[in-house]
């Protein structure tokens, strides 16, 4: 799996206009299943962004994680994050995982992040969205398991 993770002030997603989900600080989270991704790795990714110590502590220092902060997250569905152009300047999408199977883990993803007691909202998988957030810092971790 790989995830787009973004640490913002705020993040919001909406389909044909309407808001679908949003959060306040925390994380956006852009998270596409690849070719032969399984349950488990879903798992692990929710675990590992869970606990990534990205937020500042007292001394300023990125130390805190999304539990300690009380921060939410909105995980997005972004397929295109298995784009490939090293056959040139049009991405391909191969990698990633078949759309039955990439909404599954996507959905894993959101709600193994619930269970860990994080107020998490996502996008509509499939729908042409339209993403808006802040980005803090900035910090952009790209994460892979």
């Amino acid at each position: 799996m790989r995830a787009l993770v973004q640490r913002v002030s705020e993040a919001a997603v909406r389909v044909d206009g309407q808001l679908i989900g949003e959060t306040g600080p925390g994380l956006l989270v852009l998270v596409c299943a690849m070719q032969g991704d399984s349950p488990d790795q879903a798992r692990t990714m929710a675990a590992k962004i869970a606990k990534l110590r990205i937020f500042r502590d007292e001394a300023g220092k990125m130390n805190l994680s999304l539990s300690d902060i009380g921060g939410g997250a909105l995980v997005v569905s972004q397929f295109t994050l298995a784009g490939d152009t090293s056959r040139g300047n049009r991405p391909g999408f191969s990698s990633a995982a078949a759309p039955e199977l990439g909404r599954a883990l996507y959905e894993l993803v959101a709600q193994e992040l619930s269970a860990r007691g994080i107020p998490t909202q996502t996008g509509e998988f499939g729908a042409d969205m339209a993403v808006s957030l802040i980005n803090d810092g900035p910090v952009t971790l790209w994460i892979e398991t």
